[in-house]
This record gives C-alpha cells, structure tokens and sequence, in this order.
C-alpha cells in the first residue's frame, strides 16, 4: 500500500514559495505599510509582476530599492512612461513612497515588481513569497496572493 507524504508536499511548496493564503495581506516595516498585493496567474508566461499598495505613515519620505522572490530569476522595479507617443516599460533604480494620506499604488500600467524569468507557473488561488527592501524603513516579506484574469482585471480597475 502507498502512503502519501504530506509532510514532503508541504516542503515542496515552501520551497518553491507557494502557499494558500487569503486575498488581504497587510504588512509594516518602519513607516511603510503594505496590503493589497496581488498577482495575476501566469499559466504559460514567463514573466508576471506583482502589485500592491505602499502607505509611508511616518513625516520622511522612502523608497523602494529592490525586491526579490523564489518564484522569479529576476525582479525588478519598473515604471510605464510614454516616449514620442509610445507606452513602455523601464527599470528604474527606485519608487518613492512619500509621506502622508496618498498611497503609492503599484498597479497594471504604471509603478510595478516585474517577475522575469519564472521558475513555475503562477497558479489563482496560491500565494509566493516576495521580499521587498525600502532604503530607510529595511526589509519586509510579504505574501503575494495569485488571482485569476477575471479577479486580476476587477482588482485593476478599483
């Protein structure tokens, strides 16, 4: 008779950093607060990018300097611009969280993680592991929930 190993599974999928997580993940490091990261499933893509939403509650401003996953071979911090009437994707060295009542929001289309090079598929319903260093406020790991198209289109138009 075969007996499954649960034990196994479970350290697979640690190990890859996946996990089962609910949709809101709230997280603080220094000043910053992080929530409402998300993103969208990668089933065939290599590459995929990850959003969310960076609060800076203190009276200094920060930046987000680097990321890194377990999913990804490369992370990188982008931004959209338009250039001679064309929209493109760039890295940049940073993305500033100022200080105050307005967020800074990664979203589809402007500010977000790019994920390069995918290690597996990124399935709805999972979550993987991000890091994610600010220059004044250090490091934090998140969880960053997967969502299908349909979830990741709804959550990009709130």
């Amino acid at each position: 008779m075969k007996r499954k190993c649960p034990t196994v599974a479970m350290a697979m999928l640690v190990a890859f950093g996946i996990t089962s997580t609910a949709w809101a993940q709230n997280s603080k490091v220094g000043d910053i607060a992080i929530d409402h990261a998300w993103a969208p499933a990668a089933t065939t893509a290599t590459n995929s990018a990850a959003y969310m939403r960076l609060v800076d509650t203190g009276t200094k401003p920060d930046q987000l300097i680097s990321a890194s996953s377990p999913v990804a071979q490369k992370v990188l911090l982008h931004v959209f611009s338009v250039e001679n009437g064309i929209y493109g994707m760039h890295p940049v060295n940073g993305i500033e969280v100022a200080p105050g009542a307005a967020a800074t929001i990664l979203r589809p289309g402007s500010a977000h993680v790019m994920l390069e090079g995918l290690t597996h598929p990124l399935k709805s319903g999972e979550s993987f592991r991000l890091s994610l260093i600010f220059k004044n406020a250090g490091e934090v790991q998140i969880d960053v929930p997967v969502r299908s198209s349909q979830e990741a289109m709804a959550q990009a138009t709130n």
